[in-house]
């Protein structure tokens, strides 16, 4: 597998908006929401570029469907609901606080799981789709161009890796003509990261390691996804290991903080080599045990709306694992 595919498997792995079988139940293009208010900021045509090459966005969109893993909510930030969504599983993304005054009454249509539905997105006759963090493939692509304007995935840092959520959240709003807007939610969400890194001192300088566990088999998270950026935007360095680990490797896990997404203490205790791992015995380990909780939502998403709840429910434990002091005992996230 390469990296890209791997990114790509992991992006769709629980801690996100997991998808799961072909896309069967249909959206009803009658159920959809109704265009949104107009932009601010922006002019058209707009051109936007994406890996998969440019796109020409001709006037202000009115119906946009979102068929990537957190694009709704960066759509929602900015004002539009889409009339369209990919279907989530491991997550019940209908219930999360941070977007619940935005979502329409009745939530808002799917248009398929691990497969998309065509034939559902073209009911909904839209005049943008946008898989900003959607690893879709040129085929796909195609296929949806031809249906309307389609943003494929925003390039990140280095080959393969995602797009951080500041430059997915620029992209989408040069698409939908809300540059400005665009531009003040990123500096309102930033200044709240800040506020983190300013009132916990005690991570700067530490190095956090962040387990993704399928399987029993470890993938270690680093900026390429969004939910290991999210710890080191909080100030911890990088565990400069990532990609999946082999049985000899699971030392490396052994840094400053541990953070486990996807096992509880007692299943990551099955693993005899990483139970006895130091920053697990002295109680410098944060455990998400489960994806189907807010917070795996928010740190799934990694967009403008989830990030700050998401900062509010970590820091707590995240400053419990690394205070150095092994009778505090960080929370379960």
């Amino acid at each position: 597998m390469n990296r890209r595919s791997l990114l790509a498997a992991l992006a769709a792995s629980g801690a996100l908006a997991t998808l799961t079988a072909c896309g069967s139940d249909a959206a009803d293009a009658g159920s959809a929401p109704g265009a949104s208010a107009p932009a601010a900021g922006g002019s058209f045509p707009v051109t936007v570029e994406h890996v998969l090459g440019s796109t020409e966005v001709p006037a202000e969109p009115q119906r946009v469907v979102t068929v990537g893993y957190n694009e709704q909510d960066f759509v929602l930030a900015l004002g539009v609901v889409p009339v369209g969504t990919r279907k989530t599983l491991s997550y019940d993304s209908a219930q999360r606080p941070w977007a619940q005054d935005l979502l329409p009454e009745g939530g808002i249509p799917e248009v398929g799981e691990a497969e998309l539905n065509l034939e559902a997105i073209a009911a909904l006759q839209p005049d943008l789709i946008v898989g900003a963090y959607s690893y879709v493939e040129q085929a796909l692509y195609e296929q949806l161009s031809a249906i309307a304007p389609t943003i494929a995935d925003v390039p990140g840092e280095s080959e393969g890796a995602a797009a951080t959520w500041q430059r997915e959240l620029e992209v989408i709003g040069q698409a939908l003509g809300r540059t400005d807007e665009a531009a003040a939610l990123t500096e309102e969400v930033e200044a709240v990261f800040q506020d983190a890194v300013d009132a916990n001192p005690g991570f700067s300088g530490k190095t956090v390691t962040v387990a993704l566990v399928i399987g029993g088999q470890y993938y270690l998270l680093g900026a390429e996804d969004p939910r290991g950026k999210f710890f080191h935007e909080l100030g911890f360095e990088p565990n400069p290991t990532t990609g999946e680990l082999s049985a000899e490797q699971v030392s490396v896990m052994d840094t400053d903080v541990l953070v486990v997404l996807g096992a509880s203490e007692e299943d990551f205790a099955a693993n005899g080599v990483a139970a006895g791992l130091a920053v697990v015995t002295d109680g410098r380990t944060v455990y998400m045990p489960t994806f189907e909780d807010d917070f795996a939502g928010a740190l799934g998403f990694s967009s403008p709306l989830s990030l700050p709840y998401a900062v509010e429910t970590a820091v707590p434990a995240l400053a419990a694992a690394a205070d150095g002091d092994p009778a505090t005992v960080p929370a379960t996230l």
